[in-house]
Parts: structure tokens; C-alpha cells; sequence
């Protein structure tokens, strides 16, 4: 599976890349305005890759065709979970990993990102990673698989910070949720940036703050 990507970048010839991926149902316009608000004079040049889900259908949502990185079959901590979805979409963005190393950005100048189902991707692929990445942003979401994540975590990214943020009215996915994979994260010893917001399902000015001093702290070189 090759995802289709929508690219901006913050300097010509960027030494750096960010790799944001989208919550269920939307595409990867969605943060694509994200962009300038994360500008900053202390950050290098960056590449934010933003790629679209492939469309299938959704059991939660009654199987209607949307974007997903994999199929959801309840809300419920404890649900069944799509082993195999998550499986292939974690290739596909290895490969978008690959892709940023091929075009000059060493790995470990690549931030990867997600919000809510992006945020559970950017969290299973990015901690299974056999190359160390700069860092990880995790936004109103939660991790998945968490209890194989002991056993399947590698060791060049257990040390990598992760940046975790939720809001406190959250509505789709609980706040115990997050919770839990913070804590989960935290029992193994991985650094973790903990952030609450006063805000539902979505993104709060002070957050853009917050993730923009987190590229600045894991791009410094």
C-alpha cells in the first residue's frame, strides 16, 4: 500500500521532516493549515508530509467508506482490535519514513505525528521502529495494541520523546484513554511530555504552542 501525500515545506531543501497523519474521516488537508503556525526562527528547515488514508468501510460507523488507517469495530477500551490494519498501515508509513531517508532527511531528523486514530498509528509504528526517530506526537488519541507494546517496542526508539496530548471534554475518545497510554509509556520508561487542554475533539491554540517548543527541544541539534 503506497499512501497518496500532500507536502509543505518551510525552507527550500529541508534537513528535517515531519510526517502528520489524520483522524478517521479526514484527509490529509486536515492539519495542513498547521503549517505556518508552527513557524518558528529556532526550527530548521522542515518537510511536513501529509498523507491521505486509504477509504474503506468502517464497522463502527455502520461500514460506510471512509478514510481510515484501520478498521474500528467499537469505542470500548477492551474492543476488538484490527490486528492486520494496523499491520499494513504501519508498513505504509515505514515507508514514508523510507522515502524522507531517500531524499536526504536522516531518520532520526523525522518527527512522526498523528491526531486521534493517526495519533494510536504514529504510536504503534513509531515505538516498533528499528531506527531511532527524533520524536513523536501523539494528539487525542491512544495506543494501541498496548499490551503487546512491552514485547514489540524496539530499542532505538525506547528512549525517543513522545509528546501526548488530550482535551479535557474529549467527547470521542475519553481522557481515561489517554491516560492509560500514558501510563502504559511511562511504566516502560519512556519520556513522555504530558499535556491537557480545555477543549473536545480537536486542537487548542496553546497546544500549537506547546508542539512547536517540542520540534524546537527535538530538532536542535
Amino acid at each position: 500500500m503506497t499512501l497518496e501525500t500532500i507536502e509543505r515545506t518551510t525552507a527550500p531543501s529541508p534537513t528535517h521532516s515531519v510526517i502528520w497523519l489524520h483522524g478517521l474521516g479526514a484527509d490529509g488537508h486536515d492539519f495542513e493549515p498547521i503549517v505556518p503556525e508552527l513557524a518558528d526562527a529556532r526550527l530548521p528547515g522542515i518537510r511536513f508530509v501529509f498523507p491521505h488514508a486509504p477509504i474503506m468501510p468502517v464497522t463502527l460507523n455502520q461500514g460506510m467508506p471512509m478514510r481510515a488507517w484501520y478498521d474500528l469495530y467499537g469505542l470500548d477500551r477492551d474492543a476488538r482490535e484490527d490486528i492486520d490494519g494496523i499491520r499494513a498501515t504501519r508498513q505504509a508509513v515505514i515507508e514514508l519514513v523510507t522515502r524522507e531517508a531517500e531524499r536526504g532527511v536522516p531518520r532520526e531528523h523525522i518527527v512522526l505525528a498523528g491526531f486521534s486514530q493517526g495519533c494510536a498509528m504514529a504510536l504503534y509504528t513509531a515505538l516498533r521502529l528499528e531506527h531511532r526517530l527524533a520524536g513523536i506526537i501523539g494528539l487525542s488519541g491512544y495506543l494501541p495494541l498496548r499490551n503487546t507494546l512491552a514485547a514489540e517496542r524496539h530499542p532505538a526508539n525506547a528512549q525517543t520523546p513522545v509528546f501526548l496530548a488530550h482535551g479535557t471534554q474529549d467527547p470521542v475518545v475519553p481522557m481515561a484513554y489517554a491516560e492509560t497510554s500514558r501510563d502504559v509509556l511511562l511504566g516502560l520508561g519512556q519520556p513522555v511530555q504530558w499535556h491537557t487542554y480545555p477543549m473536545p475533539h480537536g486542537l487548542h491554540p496553546q497546544e500549537l504552542a506547546d508542539i512547536r517548543e517540542f520540534l524546537v527541544s527535538v530538532f536542535a541539534d
